[in-house]
């Protein structure tokens, strides 16, 4: 007889891709070419929307990371979630400045002449959703879940 509290079915296991890098702009462009091979290794194909979008918006949130977020001596963090059941890979990036959390840039448009503000914007034009959260005292996760051309090949 089978006890109820035993479950025969296996675990489900979401595979994600996960990676500290320095707070630095070499740490920023090793994120989105980590990014892409990461996915290709899933089975998104490197000229694929998906792949080029998903570079693109890990190259933003990774520099405001670094620009932004960064605290001397802590690194950031990248961490890919393929959610097919969804349809989306989820970008998201941790880095260690909670409490400096995005602007929202529709809401706050930068000038016409500033150098710099308009990279969220970005991510919102590639992204189905973005979002922060706030997950403990040390740090914080900006997050975007952009579209899968196809069902990508998941190793389990």
């Amino acid at each position: 007889m089978k006890s109820p509290n035993v479950s025969t079915e296996p675990p489900t296991r979401v595979p994600q891709f996960t990676v500290r890098l320095s707070s630095t702009g070499r740490g920023a462009r090793l994120a989105r070419r980590l990014a892409v091979q990461q996915l290709a290794a899933w089975g998104v194909p490197y000229d694929s929307e998906t792949s080029q979008a998903v570079a693109l918006v890990t190259a933003e949130l990774a520099a405001n990371a670094v620009t932004h977020g960064r605290t001397p001596g802590r690194d950031f963090r990248l961490t890919l979630l393929p959610l097919p059941e969804h349809g989306v890979v989820r970008v998201e990036v941790t880095d260690t400045r909670p409490k400096d959390r995005p602007r929202d840039p529709a809401a706050e448009p930068a000038a016409p002449d500033a150098p710099s503000g308009r990279g969220l914007l970005l991510v919102a034009a590639y992204a189905e959703r973005w979002g922060c959260e706030v997950r403990d005292t040390y740090t914080k996760t900006v997050w975007a879940d952009l579209t899968l051309d196809g069902p990508p090949v998941l190793p389990m």
